[in-house]
């Protein structure tokens, strides 16, 4: 009898089973792109609302760092014009008891010689307050009216001649008396705009004369912009030879020079020595620190207001892309769950809509940036200024409006790649 054959029992393969073959990515980047552009552009009313907020923002913001830094240089020249370049040397003041005080010095007549020979100084002159005799008047003309109102008369300064020049004053009808009058004490005056519209004087051509303590001085012209020393705008100015002779003025008042920009410590370390070589104590000399110091406090000071100004505005902004893309979530709910039934993964989905809100945020950066750029040019160019736009700051508005955009649209997308599909179907 022949046995049944016994099969062989079926070996294990030994050959390695092939790798799974990858799915391909059906949702790439580029329609990623597609899909939010189709989005945003098919409700144009909406996405002009997200942008605004985006758009004031950093267009405030732009504006801002624009205006501080044009501002700043404004500022800058202004501040070193004057206050940074204008020196002043007084008497040193010495106690007396009572809260009364005392000259402790007197300075030269030849200030201004020694003033000048100093590196850094530009122009100098002396100026002195004339004290007037009780019940002297300055008129521009010379019968006393007793009927008339008694009136306080301008005040009476003593100058040399460099005064306008070192003040950075203007000659607006006339002209400034020189050295040679100053040398031979001529009675001529000048009057300082307030002062003369006071008098009744706005021309020199038909040779008016003011009339200081009944002494007839003619005068040669009328001045302005005297920024440095504003009071001289409300007085009469005249030489200081003739204050030396017709009132016997003793002593100059104070030595005003103007210096270098940046010159000022060097040249105020200086100057008392130059002033006084036997006692540099007894002269005061007030000079500038720096430059444009106070002017760096003051728009530090309006930089931080205008900074938190736009930062609010942008923050509103923010919320505003925020608050959009999460109305946009929810009312595309069914569209969010048929995308997920289709095979789009939660991934998919917030990269959707995180990419609309970047989007978003970078186009009203652009837009913001563009705006702020041409406010302030327009701004400038109506003031006369000269604009300063650094491009970091135009370039880095764009890269700041895409990044409010992609912190605004992370909850929003967050919630969107949540919804399950079935339940989104739903409620569809």
């Amino acid at each position: 009898m022949r046995l049944p054959r016994r099969r062989a029992a079926a070996r294990p393969s030994t050959s390695p089973a092939p790798p799974p073959v990858p799915r391909a990515d059906r949702f790439s980047a580029g329609d990623l792109l597609v899909e939010a552009t189709a989005d945003l552009s098919s409700r144009p009313g909406r996405l002009v609302t997200t942008l605004l907020g985006t758009v004031v923002g950093i267009a405030a913001l732009v504006l801002t760092l624009g205006f501080a830094q044009t501002t700043a240089l404004q500022l800058s020249r202004q501040f070193d014009r004057f206050a940074a370049t204008q020196l002043v040397a007084v008497p040193a003041q010495a106690q007396v008891g009572a809260g009364r005080s005392v000259a402790a010095g007197r300075l030269p007549w030849d200030a201004v010689e020694r003033v000048e020979r100093l590196v850094g100084v530009q122009a100098a002159a002396v100026v002195a307050e004339v004290p007037l005799a009780e019940g002297a008047t300055i008129t521009a003309v010379p019968v006393n009216d007793p009927s008339q109102a008694p009136v306080a008369p301008p005040r009476l300064f003593a100058a040399s001649a460099r005064l306008l020049e070192t003040l950075e004053g203007t000659v607006t009808t006339g002209r400034a008396f020189d050295a040679g009058h100053d040398r031979r004490g001529d009675r001529v005056a000048l009057l300082g705009a307030r002062a003369a519209e006071r008098l009744g004087v706005s021309r020199v051509d038909t040779q008016p004369s003011v009339f200081v303590d009944g002494l007839a001085y003619a005068v040669v012209g009328i001045f302005d912009g005297v920024a440095a020393r504003g009071e001289l705008l409300d007085a009469v100015v005249v030489p200081t030879g003739a204050a030396r002779r017709d009132f016997q003025l003793p002593v100059p008042g104070e030595v005003q020079a103007r210096v270098l920009v940046d010159s000022g410590a060097q040249v105020g370390a200086q100057a008392a020595t130059a002033l006084a070589p036997d006692e540099p104590a007894s002269v005061e000399v007030r000079a500038p620190a720096g430059r444009s110091a106070l002017a760096r406090d003051v728009q530090a000071d309006v930089n931080v207001v205008l900074l938190v100004l736009s930062g609010v505005v942008l923050v509103a902004g923010a919320v505003g892309i925020a608050g959009i893309t999460t109305l946009s979530v929810v009312e595309r709910t069914g569209e969010i769950g048929l995308r997920r039934a289709l095979g789009a993964t939660p991934r998919q989905i917030a990269a959707q809509f995180v990419t609309e809100s970047v989007i978003v945020g970078t186009v009203g950066g652009l837009l913001g940036s563009a705006t702020g750029v041409l406010a302030l040019l327009a701004v400038s160019f109506a003031r006369g200024w000269t604009p300063v736009v650094d491009p970091l700051v135009a370039v880095g508005a764009v890269a700041l409006g895409g990044l409010v955009g992609l912190l605004a649209g992370w909850f929003p997308a967050r919630r969107a790649s949540r919804v399950e599909p079935v339940v989104a179907l739903r409620g569809a």
